[in-house]
């Protein structure tokens, strides 16, 4: 079986896949510090619940945005599987080419996204990742990567909100019923919601202009990014697993590795 690893700056998701088929997926927090024991424990924990045996991963990949807790991370999966993982980075076979000014710069989650979203949509397409960060990708006809822009996430501009205001409480993120609200909490998750709508809305018609990519499909991703593709026709296809979807792409491209 495969376990692939995305270490996003919020969680750490894992997935097992046996074949094509998904086995469990499962997260734990990234922030938290963790030796590699405490990995291992973790995993064998957490794939235990999902009534697996850490007996039958014979092949890991990773993705990571936080070098941080790489070390920690990888020496945990080696001691609990004995498989050495597929690093995502320089070298690595994704089938996405890299115009950008210094392709190093490009993380690693983006790099996976766009070469699921391309290998499964086809191109032009737009991903747009909904994580700590928000993301926006174009991915060319030919798999050219060109042109991509970063934005602050929803969570993070909420963290602004009631964090750096006397009197504004946390708040759950939800979709008010209205755009017409009057009570704080309401105005809150109105103004952070539909704001992020209308954000999302107009950056995939100016990228549509100045790229001439009127047919361009758009692709959303990431945990809230759901709430957003609900409520606009601008995104044609959300699709929570794309990372997942690409770690096992790149893993079955680059294997003989």
């Amino acid at each position: 079986m495969l376990l692939c690893v995305d270490v996003g700056n919020t969680n750490t998701n894992f997935a097992v896949y046996e074949g094509d088929e998904e086995r469990a997926f499962f997260a734990v927090t990234t922030k938290l510090p963790r030796t590699s024991d405490e990995f291992s424990s973790v995993i064998r924990g957490l794939m235990h619940v999902n009534d697996l045996s850490v007996k039958d991963i014979d092949a890991c990949i990773v993705a990571s945005v936080v070098p941080g807790i790489m070390h920690s991370l990888i020496n945990g999966i080696v001691k609990l599987t004995g498989v050495t993982p597929i690093e995502v980075g320089a070298g690595l076979k994704t089938g996405v080419k890299l115009t950008i000014p210094n392709p190093k710069e490009a993380g690693a989650d983006r790099v996976v996204d766009l070469a699921a979203a391309y290998s499964i949509y086809g191109g032009p397409t737009m991903v747009i990742d909904f994580g700590t960060a928000t993301t926006y990708d174009l991915i060319e006809e030919d798999g050219t990567f060109r042109y991509g822009l970063t934005c602050p996430g929803i969570r993070i501009s909420a963290n602004a909100l009631w964090n750096d205001t006397a009197k504004l409480p946390e708040i759950e993120i939800k979709l008010p019923d209205s755009i017409l609200t009057g009570d704080t909490i309401s105005s809150m998750q109105g103004g952070l919601l539909y704001g992020c709508i209308g954000q999302t809305e107009y950056i995939i018609e100016r990228v549509k202009k100045e790229a001439g990519l009127d047919h361009m499909k758009v692709v959303a991703t990431g945990g809230l990014g759901r709430i957003i593709a609900d409520a606009t026709d601008k995104i044609d296809v959300y699709d929570r697993k794309l990372t997942m979807k690409g770690l096992k792409l790149l893993y079955h491209k680059n294997r003989k590795q």
